[in-house]
């Protein structure tokens, strides 16, 4: 039995949720982390003794890290569309998901924690400005790729796409103002065809 810990409301879990649901995986979830705590007390440490969500049980066998979890589950469903059988296929789409680790991670907490998470009378809003600077540089780059192949994964939503959709999807619901990347924009509205990334991401923003 796979069983998840973390809340639903963590970028990281969002992505092994809804990748769970893609793959018509069976699971339980254990609300850890924020208001449920569990993630510090001596159990949940012995599973991840870095005090973080999410961390997947598999049996015996424990996983942390998001992206991580991500391939294991990719691998071990053995669906063509999130683990291609073509090692280049693998190795492009996967690219994306440590692109995402390594540049949009900061940007989205000096955003989104700011915006969403701050009191307004703390909020520094040079750190927004600049996360939002750096959004829209990576943006960029993003927006380029897809004006040349519909999705991150390649010419089908797969693996690829999964962290960077979930910090697209609060950059687009939040009350701000953004500059055009219509390639973007479009991958984004595919997205929310999708019932599991209706259900898994696109949550009231909290």
């Amino acid at each position: 039995m796979l069983t998840v810990w973390g809340r639903e409301n963590s970028s990281n879990v969002k992505k092994v949720l809804w990748l769970l649901d893609e793959l018509n995986l069976s699971y339980q979830q254990i609300n850890a982390g924020g208001v449920y705590g569990k993630n510090h007390e001596p159990l949940y440490l012995s599973l991840n003794p870095n005090g973080l969500v999410p961390c997947l049980q598999d049996d015996d066998f424990v996983l942390w890290e998001s992206n991580a979890i991500l391939r294991y589950l990719a691998e071990r469903s053995a669906q063509q569309a999130f683990w291609p059988a073509s090692l280049q296929q693998r190795a492009a789409a996967d690219k994306w998901m440590d692109w995402c680790s390594n540049s949009l991670t900061v940007p989205f907490r000096q955003v989104f924690l700011s915006l969403i998470r701050t009191p307004e009378a703390e909020r520094d809003m040079a750190v927004v400005s600049a996360g939002m600077a750096a959004f829209e540089k990576y943006w960029a780059i993003a927006d380029a790729v897809l004006a040349k192949q519909a999705w991150f994964s390649g010419d089908h939503f797969g693996i690829g796409d999964i962290p960077v959709a979930c910090y697209a999807d609060t950059w687009y619901r939040l009350d701000i103002e953004r500059q055009r990347h219509p390639n973007l924009e479009r991958w984004y509205q595919q997205l929310t065809q999708r019932p599991a990334f209706q259900k898994r991401v696109m949550l009231p923003l909290s």
